[in-house]
């Protein structure tokens, strides 16, 4: 078809008419290009299945890629048809080009440097009123250190000895396993209390606190963000880095090596259950074998980690939190970014740590 096709409908226009003059436009549009001009200056009466069918009537004749035009409608028809002009012009709008590989990289790469511009000066105003400013005048809010404290710290002691226990056992039974059949497994002690000093404790305890106390602070500034709290701190003149995110800093700082500590007797225990309930060994010789092969290098080691999982944990949940976007959605998924970027900077810090030891100690 290379040009107007003028089709007239008269009456009522309904299901039963509507349908017909459907098969109709079917019988006589063949396509081609041209035109299908619907003529309603006869039709004094429109439901919204006879709108509906005109719906279909356009969009099977877009599809054969010719051009629609309704005219002649008056009174409570023209009316009808300016309710549902917006159905009818959707179908006219180009549908969006989906991006090139070019454009998804360029897109990428300034979503990723804008992130790290928030980022950064994120990072640098904590640190400046966690560690700097208490110093001054401005000091710390030792009410809300105090709470994280309970909170990150002491309420975490439980799921930290249960893991570390358990890990123990676990690398305990897995190392008598090589060496029974020598003899040798007194040494398993000093496996195990060098491998917890210096990496098993701080990692998995700082694994265990970024999904338990990291997922909450992403959360608790996801949902701040989300009810516009944080915007009314600023609106009340209040800093959110001292006011928010500092005690949580501090108070991560504090409980982090204590942790740590903790994990490292835990795992220490638990090997401790193999060498007596497996191994046939004595407590008393374990415990003296596991003291002999630590040194103080493996003890700060472990808790030099702790102190820069801290940061990250803390820092990693305030920054997610903070971009978050909609509403309880936005907040879930805020929450398993944050934990997921956590697990991610621990490790990667801890090949970091791992490089460095290796050539001091």
């Amino acid at each position: 078809m290379t040009e107007e096709l003028h089709i007239k409908a008269s009456g009522e226009l309904n299901l039963e008419t509507g349908q017909a003059l459907f098969e109709d436009v079917k019988k006589r549009l063949i396509g081609g290009g041209g035109a299908l001009v619907l003529d309603l200056q006869d039709v004094r009466k429109i439901d919204s299945l006879g709108g509906t069918w005109i719906l279909r009537i356009k969009h099977y004749a877009v599809s054969l890629g010719a051009r629609f035009e309704c005219r002649g409608a008056t009174g409570l028809v023209s009316e009808y048809l300016r309710m549902i002009a917006p159905g009818i012009e959707y179908m006219d709008r180009v549908p969006p080009r989906n991006p090139g590989f070019f454009e998804t990289i360029g897109d990428t790469y300034y979503k990723v440097k804008q992130e790290y511009k928030e980022a950064r000066n994120l990072i640098i105003d904590v640190l400046y009123w966690t560690f700097i400013a208490p110093f001054g005048k401005k000091g710390l809010r030792w009410q809300s250190v105090m709470d994280e404290l309970h909170e990150m710290g002491v309420r975490a002691i439980g799921i930290v000895v249960l893991i570390n226990y358990l890990l123990g056992f676990i690398v305990s039974m897995l190392a008598a396993a090589q060496v029974r059949n020598w003899g040798a497994g007194i040494y398993v002690a000093d496996m195990v209390a060098i491998g917890f000093a210096r990496e098993l404790a701080p990692i998995m305890t700082a694994v265990i606190v970024s999904a338990r106390s990291g997922a909450a602070i992403a959360a608790e500034m996801a949902t701040m963000e989300v009810q516009e709290e944080i915007d009314a701190l600023r609106g009340m003149g209040f800093n959110v880095s001292y006011f928010l995110i500092a005690p949580k800093v501090v108070a991560m700082v504090l409980a982090m090596p204590c942790l740590v500590m903790i994990a490292m007797a835990a795992g220490v225990w638990g090997g401790l259950h193999v060498a007596i309930f497996i191994l046939g060994l004595d407590a008393g010789m374990w415990i003296r074998e596991s003291i002999l092969a630590l040194q103080i290098g493996d003890m700060v080691q472990g808790l030099l980690k702790s102190l820069v999982f801290a940061i990250i944990i803390v820092l990693v949940g305030c920054h997610n939190g903070m971009r978050v976007t909609g509403g309880a959605r936005g907040v879930g998924l805020v929450t398993t970014r944050s934990v997921v970027m956590d697990i991610f900077f621990i490790v990667t810090s801890d090949v970091i740590f791992a490089t460095l030891f290796y050539y001091t100690f």
